[in-house]
């Protein structure tokens, strides 16, 4: 008689030093588990969670308590239908295309050439502190024309934002610091929204102020509360992505070795990143019917706790899924940028994250001008760091030596 292991608790401290033992045990004996500690049902198998992103059963009406106080105000993720058609329609512009490539990847290189310029000739530094979660907030803040001496503001209102949405403890004074940051970035913002409108720049905030599409305007709340986003979203995916996927190479001297050669293969490596270690590893829904997944039936209403890093490794879907794999068949980088991603790094369908070619081209960006100054870029004390994290998740710091490069080349 076989024995079933002990279904995991994701708020344990086991579970946060590393889920990825604790998503086997999920997808292979329990695909659905009621969660006690979250009050959610755990999805766990990719099957599973790619139709709680597609099918529209699955709602983000959840969102007005788990994220709307945040963010001061409705955002993109929590409206379907017309509504959501429409406002996607005003702002997705800015993140693909011309606009972005014309317009904004000269701010992308920009920021990326000065945060590196600040350590181009020391002999270590850490990526996470020095770049890898300045460089998206610094874009974000410069994308929408706003003062770049206010970087270090925007860099603190983004990490007790994230902190909020991370809270799955509900800790209450993380939960009163994510809610004063909002408020805080309204209030800044509010009064340049009033002078935008009055006075247009080429920035995004100007275009967020005077898009129109059938008839709709964003107001000043829709405009605030989805810049609180853009930051939490752009922030978190990029910063993370970023480290990760540096301390996923360097681990894998071989395949650091062949993007260093061939920087074509930075979206794959990109790709793979987000497969293998997806900076997000959770996402919310709620169904509006009970339905039907594998292990049994979620009552309508429930909360759904999508596990994006269980189903990112679900060997029913990859080939080798526990293997960090740039050159792998079965996850092509052509569309790993789009709705139709073989990963569920950015979700998928309707909600698909509408940042996510803006991550790419950071990404892109950040790793070729570091690996410009820097080709020989190795771990700083030869081991690769530990990820933290539950909701969110990836090294809080990654030391490296930079190496006799073009930079590295004295001490600081």
């Amino acid at each position: 008689m076989t024995t079933l292991p002990t279904p995991p608790d994701i708020l344990s401290p086991e579970f946060a030093a590393d889920p990825y033992p604790a998503y086997r045990v999920l997808r292979e004996h329990y695909p659905l588990l009621h969660d006690k500690g979250t009050d959610s049902y755990l999805l766990s198998r990719y099957e599973d969670v790619q139709r709680a992103f597609r099918e529209p059963v699955f709602t983000t009406d959840h969102y007005a308590w788990q994220i709307e106080p945040a963010h001061g105000g409705r955002t993109l993720p929590q409206m379907n239908g017309r509504e959501h058609a429409v406002r996607r329609a005003l702002v997705a512009p800015a993140f693909r295309g011309r606009e972005l490539q014309e317009k904004f990847l000269p701010v992308i290189e920009r920021n990326a050439r000065e945060l590196i310029d600040a350590f181009r000739d020391a002999e270590e530094t850490d990526l996470v502190a020095r770049f890898a979660t300045r460089f998206p907030i610094n874009v974000i803040v410069d994308m929408l024309g706003l003062d770049r001496a206010d970087h270090d503001r925007f860099h603190g209102w983004y990490g007790a934002v994230v902190a909020f949405l991370s809270n799955l403890a509900q800790d209450p004074e993380v939960a009163a610091a994510g809610r004063c940051a909002g408020e805080e970035l309204a209030d800044y913002l509010l009064p340049i929204i009033e002078q935008r409108r009055a006075a247009p720049g080429d920035d995004l905030l100007s275009r967020l102020c005077t898009a129109e599409v059938d008839g709709v305007r964003m107001n000043d709340q829709d405009i605030t509360a989805f810049v609180s986003l853009l930051l939490v979203a752009g922030g978190e995916t990029t910063d993370k992505a970023l480290a990760l996927l540096f301390r996923n190479l360097l681990a894998r001297p071989e395949q650091f070795a062949a993007v260093r050669a061939d920087r074509s293969l930075i979206p794959a490596a990109f790709a793979e990143t987000l497969r293998y270690t997806p900076p997000v590893q959770m996402i919310m829904r709620q169904p509006a019917a009970d339905v039907t997944v594998s292990g049994g039936t979620i009552p309508a209403g429930a909360t759904v706790t999508c596990l994006i890093g269980a189903a990112n490794r679900d060997a029913d879907h990859y080939n080798r899924p526990e293997e960090f794999d740039i050159f792998r068949p079965d996850l092509g980088p052509a569309g790993a940028f789009t709705a139709a991603a073989q990963h569920v790094a950015f979700g998928l369908g309707r909600h698909f994250c509408v940042g996510a070619l803006l991550a790419r081209a950071e990404v892109e960006t950040g790793v070729n001008q570091l690996l410009d100054a820097f080709p020989d870029l190795a771990f700083a004390d030869g081991t690769p760091p530990a990820d933290a994290g539950v909701f969110t998740r990836g090294p809080r710091h990654l030391r490296v030596r930079l190496g006799p490069g073009e930079g590295g080349r004295s001490t600081a």
